[in-house]
């Protein structure tokens, strides 16, 4: 196979804050099917990923579990390691921010854009959104939360670092107009270039001296580097650069020909970083395809939705390709795609069971029952013969079209295609008739040679996409390691006559779908008595109550004898603030539990209270209320809590919130 060249492509690196679903999982199995078809044309395929696991987010997460911000990601790091492993990836490189190249090297270039004057130090006062990583203008606000992911966004000043973006813009601007290509879709170029180039960029915070888990600024320790500083800089990091003493592989593979990233970070990928690279002196990267997501029943899917589906639990009950073919299938080029069990098992039938499978299957059954393992020849090509030696052949060249493009789904639709077409191929040929008029032997043999050729189109395409089944396709078929290339596919006819093939082979069985989908509502309603349970549990944990009582969590506790007698040092060690709930709804698989944003001076805590039967969500915005702020933050009903509301409760039960009699700002100290 010929060398095409070099070709990197890079998925954006998994944020270490928790297990991925398999909306997160789609990009790497994106990624793959990608590098997978560039192997296949004959480049030098270099696939990178891995985790980015700087930040105030896990910082927190990790305090929440009483353990080191490192513990926390070496653990994350190793669950999203296992799930793209089971997804049959072919990365190359699995980088962590955490590793100590990645480090210094980051370092070096925020020492070299401070150098050079490309940073400065300041102060920043703004809006942050903790979950995003990102700061805000007011102007920037969506009814005052975050734009990007519509959370509430706290108050932040701090002393901090910034670059200057507007001195890059124009020439953004430019490089963007003479690469047409450079973002795509192209819809999502037009978001960019009118929503935040156009507008003029801010000055940029690239440090945080507010937390500490991240990459020191090695020339002032008491600032860390910004997580988007450091995260998008893995792109090069990971291939060895250095500056001025670069590595060999670094100036091979620069610049990426392909960043695949959500649509929901482009801003960072076609803004942030190739503002860093030109002040760098670094090329560009040749393209960044920002992704439609994949939802769960028209819905992003989120913990707090309860809307998940986890990728290994798909795998478990399907197998890994059939999982790979419905993300790849059914995400549309620019917009959201849609998964439900009920869809994933429709299309399994229809296209991998129905179509596929049982293509393969009775073609090798019928192949050994008339002539055993032996390949028969071609013979005279009759039109019919020949509209699926047509298909064959045109099938290789319209995957190829799709796949310059990025229309993937379009690429392995073509595939099925072919697929539907080989089946309808046996109907109208009908072996099984030929099979018992000797005189057509020959015409029989020669039907069996054009199925067997067409599907060995069929294994060979699949392999970008569906990998375990196109090996065991090309496998049944005795195809030679050398001629599974898509080289191989420019011509039909590559199998010989006289040679043998394997025998049949069951890829993909056909579920029953009413007996799953009983199956898995069985499970979520088992998962959510045991949720429920659990937050009981954890409430009364939280609350101090006696195992087994009923709590209402947060201090709305059931009444118990007075306890014992504490002094003024012990009341002391509580802290109460004034806060204001600018937020609140209903904890899913929960009657009882309400989760509140509330502000508290110039941050917002996110506090779940056990108090529904007495407040509605609704009721509860705008209410000052008295919070405990230095409680150790809890659990309830899986639903972070940090924090208590205090609540008072009459000896019927009743219960109420705990208010100041004057309308005191939020943050106004209680003692």
């Amino acid at each position: 196979m010929k060398n095409k060249g070099k070709y990197y492509l890079t998925t954006a690196i998994a944020y270490a804050s928790g297990k991925p679903h398999i909306g997160n999982t789609y990009e790497i199995v994106l990624a793959d099917a990608i590098a997978r078809y560039r192997r296949l044309e004959g480049y030098d395929v270099f696939f990178m990923t891995g985790t980015d696991e700087h930040g105030q987010k896990v910082e927190l997460k990790a305090k929440a579990e009483g353990i080191t911000p490192k513990q926390y990601v070496d653990r994350v790091a190793g669950e999203v390691k296992r799930i793209w492993d089971l997804m049959n990836t072919s990365y190359d490189k699995f980088i962590r921010t955490t590793d100590e190249d990645h480090v210094k090297s980051v370092q070096h270039i925020f020492k070299k854009l401070y150098d050079q004057g490309d940073i400065y130090k300041g102060a920043y006062e703004g809006w942050y959104c903790v979950p995003c990583e990102s700061f805000f203008t007011e102007s920037q606000l969506v009814d005052g939360k975050c734009p990007d992911c519509g959370r509430p966004v706290t108050k932040a000043k701090e002393e901090a670092y910034f670059f200057k973006m507007s001195k890059y813009q124009d020439r953004l601007m430019q490089y963007i107009e003479d690469h047409p290509k450079f973002i795509q879709p192209e819809a999502r170029k037009r978001e960019m270039v009118n929503n935040f180039l156009k507008p003029g960029l801010q000055d940029l915070c690239v440090s945080r001296s507010s937390f500490t888990w991240g990459i020191p600024v090695d020339f002032d320790p008491k600032h860390v580097v910004y997580v988007w500083m450091d995260a998008l800089n893995n792109y090069i990091t990971g291939i060895g650069y250095d500056g001025e003493n670069s590595s060999d592989k670094y100036k091979y593979l620069w610049p990426a020909d392909l960043h695949l990233i959500g649509k929901d970070i482009l801003r960072f990928h076609t803004i942030y970083w190739p503002i860093f690279l030109m002040a760098m002196g670094e090329p560009l990267p040749k393209q960044v395809f920002g992704h439609p997501w994949m939802l769960m029943n028209n819905d992003k899917m989120s913990k707090s939705k309860g809307n998940l589906i986890y990728a290994d639990e798909m795998v478990e009950r399907f197998g890994v390709d059939a999982v790979r073919y419905f993300m790849l299938h059914e995400m549309p080029f620019a917009s959201d795609g849609n998964i439900t069990y009920a869809t994933f098992m429709a299309r399994y039938n229809s296209d991998l069971a129905n179509t596929l499978g049982n293509l393969v299957n009775r073609t090798l059954s019928m192949q050994q029952k008339y002539f055993g393992p032996v390949l028969q020849e071609q013979g005279e090509v009759a039109s019919l013969d020949q509209e699926l030696v047509d298909l064959s052949l045109s099938t290789a060249k319209t995957v190829n079209e799709a796949m310059v493009d990025l229309h993937i789904a379009d690429a392995l639709e073509a595939v099925i295609e072919l697929s539907r077409r080989c089946n309808k191929y046996i109907d109208e040929t009908m072996p099984w008739a030929l099979a018992k008029d000797e005189s057509q032997k020959a015409r029989l043999g020669s039907v069996m040679y054009n199925l067997l050729e067409a599907i060995r189109f069929i294994g060979t395409l699949l392999g970008a996409y569906l990998p375990d089944s196109a090996k065991a396709i090309l496998d049944h078929l005795n195809v030679a390691e050398e001629n599974r290339g898509l080289e191989s596919l420019e011509s039909f006819g590559l199998l010989k006559a006289g040679e043998e093939i394997g025998e049949p082979v069951a890829l993909f069985q056909r579920v029953d779908e009413k007996k799953i989908l009983a199956e898995i509502e069985a499970r979520d309603e088992a998962a959510a008595k045991a949720k429920e349970a659990a937050a009981k549990a954890e409430a009364a944990k939280s609350a101090g109550s006696k195992p087994g009582a009923e709590t209402k969590a947060s201090a709305a506790a059931e009444a118990e004898p007075a306890k014992e007698q504490i002094t003024i040092d012990d009341f002391a060690k509580v802290e109460l603030k004034v806060g204001e709930i600018l937020e609140c709804k209903k904890v899913e698989k929960s009657k009882k539990l309400l989760c509140s944003q509330v502000k508290i001076g110039s941050e917002v805590r996110q506090i779940v209270s056990g108090i529904a039967k007495w407040y509605s969500p609704e009721e509860m915005v705008g209410k000052k209320v008295i919070v405990v702020t230095n409680l150790a933050p809890a659990k309830l009903a899986g639903t972070l809590s940090e924090g208590m509301i205090l609540c008072a409760e009459d000896a019927e039960g009743n219960v109420c919130l705990l208010s100041p009699e004057k309308d005191f700002p939020a943050g106004s100290i209680v003692s």
